[in-house]
Formats: C-alpha cells, sequence, structure tokens
C-alpha cells in the first residue's frame, strides 16, 4: 500500500487508482501517485505546454543518476509542425508524433560527454583531484569502441526517461514514450551526430483519451527476498 501525501488515505485498489487519475488530471500529484496512475497516452488536445514548462520538466529529469555523474542524455525539443510530420512518417505513422504540442528526442552522445569531462567532475574537488579523476575516466572509456561507448551511455539514458515519464506525470502532462522509428532517418531529419543512440521519442502534452489500463506484475512474480 502507497500512502498518498495529500491524505492519510492509502491507494490499494484499481478503483481508488482510477479515481486519484481523475481527480488529478493536469494537476500535480506524488511521485507514488504518479507512478500508479501514469499510462501512455497516444491523442492529445490544443493545449500548449510552454517552454518554461519544459525547462522546468528537463531540469527535474537531469536529477537523474548516472555512473561517474556522466549525465549522457540530450534532447531535441520538437515543436515545428513541419519537422513533426516528418518524424511521424519516421515512426511508422504513430499519430502522436504529429499531434503532440511537443516531442521530446532523447539521445545519448557520449562523444560529447567526453569531449567536455570538466563538466561532471565535481566541482568541489581539489584540482589534483579534478584532473586525476577526469585521467581516470579517460581511461576506462577511451579503450572502448564509439559503439560500445555508445550503448553503455545509452543504459544511463534509460535511468533518466524513466525520470522524465514520471515528473511528467506528476507535473500533470501525459506522455507517450516510443522507439519504434528509423533511427538513421531520425537523426538526419533532427540533425544528430552519427555516432548518437536515440533513447526514445516522448509525446508531451494534455491527452485527449485515458489511455488502456495498465496492468503489472505482483512483486511475487518478479522478485525474491533472500
Amino acid at each position: 500500500m502507497i500512502r498518498s501525501d495529500s491524505a492519510s488515505a492509502f491507494i490499494t485498489t484499481e478503483h481508488e487508482i482510477a479515481g486519484a487519475r481523475g481527480s488529478a488530471s493536469d494537476a500535480r500529484r506524488s511521485a507514488a501517485e504518479a507512478a500508479l496512475t501514469r499510462r501512455s497516452v497516444r491523442a492529445y488536445r490544443d493545449v500548449p505546454v510552454t517552454d518554461e514548462e519544459v525547462r522546468q520538466l528537463l531540469t527535474l529529469t537531469g536529477r537523474a543518476p548516472s555512473a561517474f555523474n556522466l549525465q549522457p542524455w540530450r534532447f531535441v525539443v520538437i515543436r515545428d509542425q513541419a519537422t513533426k510530420d516528418r518524424l511521424q512518417a519516421a515512426a511508422y505513422g504513430q499519430k502522436q508524433v504529429g499531434e503532440a504540442p511537443v516531442v521530446l528526442a532523447m539521445y545519448a552522445d557520449m562523444e560529447d560527454t567526453m569531449a567536455h569531462l570538466d563538466e561532471v567532475v565535481h566541482p568541489d574537488l581539489p584540482a589534483d583531484k579534478k584532473a586525476a579523476t577526469i585521467a581516470m575516466l579517460e581511461r576506462n572509456f577511451g579503450g572502448m569502441t564509439v559503439e560500445a561507448r555508445g550503448v553503455w551511455a545509452n543504459t544511463q539514458a534509460n535511468i533518466a526517461l524513466g525520470y522524465l515519464l514520471l515528473i511528467a506525470e506528476s507535473e500533470g502532462f501525459h506522455t507517450s514514450p516510443m522507439l519504434g522509428f528509423d533511427a538513421e532517418t531520425t537523426k538526419a531529419i533532427l540533425g544528430l551526430p552519427a555516432h548518437a543512440t536515440i533513447t526514445a521519442l516522448v509525446a508531451l502534452g494534455h491527452g485527449a483519451e485515458d489511455g488502456f489500463r495498465s496492468h503489472r506484475h505482483e512483486v511475487d512474480r518478479v522478485a525474491r527476498f533472500v
């Protein structure tokens, strides 16, 4: 049972989850409520999402952890309808790409990260420790191929993707993450570097539908306590 932030009651049943979803539509909710009520939404109302709202969402998403604090995730915020139409074609016609007011293209760019390691080393370290940390990172990742670095970076970006989806829901937005797209065409449309790995396209806005009721495994199906 998970306690809501707003009251002492517990959200325990599908009926209560549905009620929480309905009452909190387009309103902020706790992380626990967002986890329980989130659904992928593929139809969107013509309601704008401001740059300030997107910046706030990406700021909170950027709080996600990453190994060595490397933060290899990057984003393209797409509003232009002509670009969204091209992306929709690259995403095999998925309507939410063209319909959502904002589409976020999330990708991992480890080469950009490696070129700016000074940005991720903790600023409170003394100069010699900073230099030693950068040298360690260059040794650890420098021996990997560009492709292997890209795969590793995408594992980190997926942590941030989870943050993005949960925070968007908690802030009153609806989302639809997508992996169904032609990656090379998408990179060409957005002018991304060839080495980039696209983590997901994410439609973002205010839903015009509820989406399918979610069903998930029980804890005992996926976990062992030892």
